[in-house]
C-alpha cells in the first residue's frame, strides 16, 4: 500500500523518536516474510493448488491492517504490519503468480506484465487515498478503509483464481530446495535477483523522505510514490511484452543497467523538483521489469510441475535481501546536513551487480551470441 508513505508518516508521528533505520524494519520485515515463505507455501501450492493458501492470506492481511490501525507503540506496529500482514500477502501474492504462469508459454512475460501492473495501480491509488483520509479522517480509520477495499477485491480473487496445473501431492523432500541451487543458470540468476533487489526498493523507501529534507512541500512530495507506481505500471507490461519478443533475460539485463544507470548519474545530482520527480517516472519504469521478467525467467528454466519449489526458493533468496536492504539504506543516510549520497551509490553499484550476474546466467544459459533471445 505504498512502503515509503508509511516510511515517512512513521517518521514524523507515531514513531517520531526512532531513528529512519528503526523505522525501516518494519517495512523490511514485511518484503522478507513475504518472499520468505515461498518455499513452504510454493510447496503446498504444488500438492495443493491455490485455494486453501488464498483463504488463509486474505484472513491473515486484513487482520493484519486491521491491527495496524490500533498500533500506537513501534512492536504493535511491527507485530501487525511487519508480520501478520505480510504472511498473508505471501499467501496471496505467491499462489497468484503461480496461477499465471501455468496459463501461459508464448507470452508468459506479457501475461506476467499485466497481472503485476495490478500492484503498480493500487500503488498509484493507495498513497493517494491513504494521504486524504488521514487529513479527513485519521491514520486508524484510513487503514481500516483501505483494509475493507483489499477484502472486497480478495472476495473477488478467491472466486476466480485457478491454476491449470492439477496438484502433485507427492512428499516433500528438502532435495528439492537444494537441486535447483546446483544449476549454474538458476543459481547466477538467483544471486542478480538478490543484489537487484538488494538496491531496488531503496528509492521507492527514501525518494519521499529525500524531496521533504531538500525543500520539497508536501502536497507534492505525497505524490512521488504515485509517480513512480504510475511509471511501473508501464514498466511491468511493455518490457514483459518485449521479453515475449527479443527474450526475457535479454530485456532482464538492459532494464536492469538502466536502473543502476539512473540511481548513480540522475538520483545523485537530483536536488530539485523537476529533477526528482523525473528521476521517480523514470526509475518507476525500468525497475518495474524486474517483476514482471524474473517469474517468467525461472519458469523458462523450470518444470511447470516444480514451478512452486523452484520459484519460492527464488522468492526465498530474495527476501534476504528485502529484510537487510532498507535497514542498510537508512544507516547510510547522514544527518545534519541531510545527505543521502552513500545510499544513492550502494543502490546504483549493487543494482549493476544484479546486472552482470543477469548477463552470466544468460552465457551460460545460451552462450555470449548477441542475437540469440534468450
Amino acid at each position: 500500500m505504498g512502503i515509503g508513505v508509511f516510511q515517512s508518516y512513521y517518521e514524523s508521528h507515531q514513531l517520531q523518536q526512532y531513528s529512519a533505520s528503526d523505522i525501516s524494519w518494519i517495512a523490511s520485515l514485511e518484503l522478507f516474510i513475504m518472499f520468505s515463505g515461498g518455499p513452504i507455501i510454493g510447496r503446498i501450492y504444488d500438492r495443493q493448488g491455490p485455494r486453501y493458501l488464498l483463504l488463509f492470506g486474505s484472513f491473515m492481511h486484513v487482520l493484519g491492517l486491521m491491527m495496524a490501525s490500533l498500533g500506537t507503540e513501534y512492536y504493535q506496529i511491527l507485530l501487525a504490519q511487519g508480520i501478520c500482514s505480510p504472511i498473508g500477502i505471501s499467501c496471496l501474492f505467491t499462489p497468484a503468480t503461480y496461477c499465471t504462469l501455468t496459463w501461459f508459454h508464448r507470452r508468459r512475460g506479457l501475461a506476467m506484465g499485466i497481472i503485476s501492473a495490478g500492484s503498480s495501480l493500487g500503488g498509484v491509488v493507495f498513497p493517494i487515498m491513504i494521504d486524504h483520509l488521514i487529513t479527513d479522517l485519521g491514520f486508524a480509520w484510513a487503514i481500516r478503509i483501505a483494509a475493507f477495499l483489499i477484502l472486497a477485491m480478495l472476495i473477488f480473487s478467491n472466486l476466480t483464481v485457478r491454476s491449470r496445473i492439477q496438484p502433485d501431492p507427492k512428499n516433500l523432500r528438502l532435495v528439492d530446495y537444494v537441486k535447483p541451487l546446483q544449476e549454474r543458470v538458476y543459481l547466477l540468476t538467483s544471486i542478480g535477483s538478490f543484489l537487484f533487489y538488494l538496491g531496488m526498493f531503496l528509492p521507492i523507501d527514501y525518494i519521499q523522505l529525500q524531496a521533504t529534507a531538500y525543500g520539497m512541500g508536501l502536497d507534492l512530495g505525497n505524490y512521488l510514490i504515485p509517480v513512480l507506481n504510475a511509471a511501473s505500471l508501464f514498466g511491468r507490461i511493455v518490457p514483459g511484452w518485449l521479453g515475449d519478443r527479443m527474450g526475457t533475460y535479454n530485456v532482464q539485463i538492459l532494464m536492469s543497467i538502466f536502473s543502476g544507470t539512473l540511481a548513480l548519474a540522475l538520483w545523485i545530482p537530483a536536488k530539485g523538483n523537476a529533477a526528482m520527480i523525473v528521476f521517480a517516472a523514470l526509475y518507476g519504469f525500468v525497475s518495474g521489469a524486474f517483476v514482471s521478467l524474473l517469474p517468467a525467467m525461472i519458469a523458462q528454466i523450470s518444470d511447470m510441475k516444480e514451478i512452486g519449489t523452484r520459484t519460492g526458493v527464488e522468492f526465498a533468496i530474495m527476501s534476504v535481501a528485502a529484510l537487510v536492504s532498507n535497514p542498510i539504506g537508512g544507516k547510510l543516510i547522514r544527518y545534519d546536513p541531510m545527505d543521502f549520497t552513500h545510499l544513492q551509490i550502494f543502490c546504483g553499484v549493487v543494482l549493476l551487480g544484479g546486472a552482470c550476474f543477469f548477463a552470466l546466467a544468460r552465457i551460460a544459459l545460451a552462450g555470449p551470441g548477441l542475437i540469440h533471445k534468450v
